[in-house]
């Protein structure tokens, strides 16, 4: 779909000669500010107001029947309305605009629309999605026209590529990237060698872990939450060379323990403990991962701040997913 003589990675926009190759090459942005250079933590949320479950795109999706998979659009935006409160209230919080009649039914998981490439120095590129997920091609014009808009270079990958809850940033230009199951292998070696980045590569296989962020959370610049027990040994001895691994079980990912986002001195994570009977493994399971989510942030000095997202669930996704970072500043200092 690219041209030949084309770099490896193209900035796309819509071609109006040819709506069947939208991917060329488009005038570079108007230079302008964003809001990546803010001296506080920011990020960007979208509203549910095309959220849906009608087409199921992954593995927790299909367990569930229509009725149960059926999604109660107030109690979604009352959800969605408390995790978007605490962060605006600690930070700055951009919510992309639904195009009217889009039929994007996962556009409020932004943490899939694309990356912030964190190590360059003018913060001014993102990495755009290239979807494997049917139902989310239509997300990369979206993101595309958006960060343009906002005086962002856009970049979208020839090969597939599915966010930042694909590309972890650790530190300096350090990432850790998931590959195998929504994302290509060989994304990170084009980004590798176009952008200077050094990307500790790791293979997705457990279908319920299909997102590398439902395995691996950079917790501080010295500390990442990884779930070894998904990870080869080679992998593992790559990833301590970089940093200090906190580990955690399958079992404690899998109700999504790496599935948080850090805001200064709060670890935020999802939980649904309360609609859960007691007694049963779904419990045991989110009662477990609590507690360890817990200590962890009693070692390390961080408070954990729990939010009630049952309604995204039913769409295969946690709180990491509904939030794309603009900035680390998080990572820099912490909050009071």
């Amino acid at each position: 779909m690219i041209d030949s003589k084309s770099p490896k990675i193209s900035a796309l926009t819509r071609d109006k000669t040819s709506v069947q190759n939208p991917f060329v090459h488009s005038a570079p942005p108007s230079k302008a500010w964003n809001l990546s250079h803010l001296d506080v933590p920011t990020y960007l949320m979208c509203p549910p107001l095309s959220y849906n479950t009608s087409t199921p795109n992954n593995i927790w999706m299909e367990d569930l029947d229509d009725l149960e998979r059926k999604v109660d659009d107030k109690k979604a935006a009352r959800q969605f309305q408390a995790l978007y409160q605490f962060l605006s209230s600690r930070g700055v919080v951009q919510l992309l605009p639904v195009p009217s009649n889009c039929g994007l039914q996962d556009l409020v998981f932004t943490a899939n629309l694309g990356i912030v490439l964190e190590h360059l120095p003018a913060r001014d590129t993102v990495v755009i999605s290239n979807y494997d997920s049917r139902p989310r091609i239509g997300e990369t014009e979206v993101g595309v026209r958006f960060f343009q808009s906002m005086g962002y270079k856009t970049i979208v990958p020839s090969t597939k590529f599915e966010g930042e809850a694909e590309l972890k940033h650790l530190y300096d230009n350090v990432y850790i990237g998931g590959y195998g199951l929504r994302s290509q292998r060989e994304t990170y070696d084009q980004f590798e060698e176009q952008f200077d980045m050094k990307i500790i590569k790791v293979r997705e296989s457990d279908p319920y872990l299909y997102h590398l962020d439902c395995s691996i959370f950079p917790l501080t610049y010295e500390k990442t939450i990884v779930c070894t027990d998904l990870l080869s040994t080679s992998e593992i001895k790559k990833i301590e060379a970089v940093t200090e691994i906190i580990d955690v079980s399958r079992d404690e990912a899998l109700p999504g323990l790496c599935n948080s986002v850090r805001l200064g001195n709060y670890l935020l994570n999802g939980s649904h403990i309360h609609e859960l009977k007691k007694g049963t493994e779904n419990y045991r399971l989110e009662l477990a991962k609590n507690r360890k989510l817990e200590d962890i942030a009693a070692d390390n000095g961080f408070e954990l701040a729990l939010f009630n997202l049952s309604e995204y669930q039913k769409g295969g996704a946690a709180l990491s997913c509904m939030v794309m970072h603009l900035n680390r500043v998080s990572y820099q200092y912490r909050l009071i």
